[in-house]
C-alpha cells in the first residue's frame, strides 16, 4: 500500500483537475447557450432559402443555375472539414476526421481529393496522411457571416474555374449538448431537389422579377448561408461536447478522489493502530 503522503499528493493533484475540469465545463456551458441560440435561430430561415431555391431550379432549364449547377465528371474533389482549434472536446474532432477518411474510401476511392480544413484539430491529423490545401483556423475566432463569405466565394470560385468537380462540407450537426452528428453536404455543384411537385411552386408565388433573376441573385447568397449554417452548427456542437466530456471528467475525478481518501483513511487507521500495538506491547515488556 502506498504511503500516506503519496496518497495525500495524489488527492491535492486530482481535486486540482476537478477545478480545471468544472470551470471548463461551466465556461462551455456558457457558450454553448450564446451558439445553440444562434443555429436555432438561422436553421429556419436556411432551410426555406434552400427549399425555395431547390424548388425554383426544379421548373427552370437544367442551366438555370448557371456555373453552380453544372454537373461534371467527377475527377477531382474537394472536402471541407469543420473541426475545431482546442481539444478536451471528446469525439467531436475525431469523429470528422474518420468521416471524411471513411468518404474518400468508400465514395471517392478513384478521384483526386484534396482537403481544406477549418480547424486545427482536423488540419493536424488529416494532413499526415492526405492532401490539406490549405487551413482557415482563424475564421472561428470571429464567425461572423461576412467572414464566411469570404471563404465561400473562394470555394465558390475554385468550382467555377474547374480547380474541383465537387466540393462537400464535413461537419458535426449539433442535436443537442451530447450528441453530435456527423455530416457530409454537398456544397457544389447544387443539388437539385429530390421528389415533390415541382410544380407546385407556380401556383404558390408570383415572382417579379423574372424566376432565373431570382435564383441567378439567390444562389451565391444561399451558399454562402450554407457553409455559414454548416459552421455555427459545428460551432455549438463543440461547446455541447466539451461541456460533456468536462461534465464526465470531473464526475470521474470525484469517483478517483473518494476512493482514494477511503484508502487513505484506511492507511491512517493501519498505521494508528500499528503504533498503538507497539505502544502497548512495549508497555508491556517495561512491566515484565
Amino acid at each position: 500500500m502506498a504511503n500516506l503522503k503519496e496518497i495525500r499528493n495524489r488527492i491535492t493533484s486530482i481535486k486540482s483537475t476537478m477545478q480545471i475540469t468544472s470551470a471548463m465545463k461551466m465556461v462551455s456551458a456558457a457558450k454553448l447557450k450564446k451558439a445553440q441560440d444562434a443555429i436555432t435561430a438561422m436553421r429556419p430561415y436556411s432551410l426555406k432559402l434552400t427549399e425555395l431555391l431547390q424548388n425554383l431550379s426544379a421548373t427552370l432549364d437544367n442551366d438555370a443555375g448557371g456555373a453552380y449547377s453544372t454537373q461534371r465528371e467527377v475527377s477531382k474533389v474537394l472536402l471541407v472539414a469543420i473541426t475545431s482549434n482546442r481539444g478536451l472536446c471528446g469525439g467531436f474532432n475525431s469523429s470528422i476526421t474518420k468521416t471524411v477518411v471513411r468518404t474518400i474510401a468508400e465514395k471517392y476511392s478513384t478521384a483526386d481529393v484534396d482537403i481544406l480544413a477549418i480547424g486545427k484539430k482536423g488540419g493536424d491529423v488529416l494532413s499526415k496522411a492526405h492532401n490539406v490545401v490549405a487551413k482557415k483556423n482563424d475564421i472561428f475566432d470571429d464567425l461572423t457571416f461576412d467572414n464566411v463569405a469570404v471563404v465561400a466565394e473562394e470555394l465558390m470560385e475554385m468550382y467555377v474555374d474547374g480547380s474541383y468537380d465537387k466540393i462537400e462540407i464535413v461537419y458535426n450537426q449539433f442535436k443537442n449538448a451530447a450528441t453530435q452528428i456527423p455530416q457530409v453536404e454537398q456544397f457544389l455543384p447544387i443539388k437539385p431537389i429530390e421528389g415533390g411537385d415541382v410544380n407546385a411552386v407556380n401556383s404558390d408565388y408570383i415572382f417579379e422579377p423574372s424566376k432565373e433573376e431570382i435564383v441567378e441573385a439567390l444562389i451565391p447568397k444561399s451558399l454562402k448561408n450554407q457553409l455559414y449554417k454548416a459552421l455555427r452548427d459545428s460551432f455549438a456542437s463543440e461547446h455541447g461536447a466539451r461541456m460533456t466530456a468536462m461534465h464526465k471528467a470531473t464526475d470521474n475525478a470525484t469517483d478517483l478522489r473518494d476512493d482514494l481518501l477511503l484508502t487513505y483513511n484506511k492507511a491512517r487507521q493501519a498505521a494508528i493502530t500499528n503504533e498503538i500495538l507497539e505502544i502497548v506491547g512495549g508497555a508491556e515488556a517495561l512491566k515484565n
